[in-house]
């Protein structure tokens, strides 16, 4: 690190931080100089693996149980995340269920609500929970990881784009109505991924060659992007290098939808 301080002293929280994405945030995050916790629902021994990682870089890591779908265990995340670290600086909000590769007319019920409850409640959540760590701490930022269908649809991933779209809306309500307590809020908009998602959905054969090539043609860019690509905007927004920028979107999805 030069003399420039990119993170204050404290932490960053990342939801969804044991994750194949998510773990790659949280890493760049501590390849920056900040201290990091990460959440995990139920995979504790991964996010201990993270958390190893994150160590070995020479700062400090936790990892915390919750579920984001239950308020009192983000409010616990968050409370926990101040007495190990002694401040909250930044949120990165990654948590996310694997959607059904659907048409809008033929989602269940089932499906639906799921989608709706992780990202747009969870993501409502940990507005409400973090809000105030962070005006204790003098400010900071919420980064919300979103999708690059809110720029051109895809067919069919209905059920990641709504989801994040609303929060999308909500991203620039916090920015407007808390900048006053110097909380920026920011989004990085992802395409296809080469990790979490996308890997899983290979594996199943929801994505082939076919579907590739079909998603480089919408694309100014002709290849899959990488997990440290989505990282690097992740950690510039949430820094201080990005401390006028609130309201934002940043596409990392190799010019989808141009």
């Amino acid at each position: 690190m030069t003399g420039r301080r990119d993170f204050p002293e404290g932490a960053v929280l990342v939801f969804g931080g044991s994750g194949g994405i998510g773990s790659v945030i949280a890493r760049s995050f501590g390849e920056a100089g900040a201290n990091v916790a990460v959440t995990y629902r139920s995979n504790a021994a991964r996010a201990d693996e993270v958390v190893k990682e994150i160590e070995g870089l020479g700062v400090e890591a936790a990892a915390f149980a919750a579920d984001v779908t239950d308020r009192a265990q983000i409010e616990k995340a968050v409370a926990d995340t101040v007495a190990r670290f002694g401040r909250l600086h930044s949120v990165v909000f990654v948590a996310g269920a694997l959607p059904v590769q659907d048409y809008i007319t033929q989602y269940s019920d089932e499906a639906w609500h799921e989608a709706i409850d992780i990202e747009v409640h969870g993501f409502y959540n940990v507005v409400r929970a973090a809000t105030p760590a962070l005006k204790a701490g003098g400010g900071g930022s919420f980064v919300h990881l979103g999708s690059a269908g809110d720029i051109a649809w895809a067919n069919r991933d209905g059920l990641s784009v709504v989801p994040k779209a609303a929060n999308e809306a909500l991203v620039k309500g916090v920015a407007k109505e808390e900048g006053r307590f110097n909380i920026r809020a920011n989004s990085v908009l992802i395409g296809v991924i080469e990790a979490g998602m996308f890997l899983k959905f290979k594996e199943q054969g929801v994505f082939d060659d076919a579907w590739i090539k079909a998603t480089y043609a919408r694309q100014g860019l002709k290849r899959l992007g990488k997990p440290e690509e989505v990282a690097d905007a992740v950690v510039f927004l949430a820094s201080n290098r990005a401390s006028y920028v609130t309201g934002q979107q940043i596409a990392v999805a190799g010019g989808y939808g141009i």
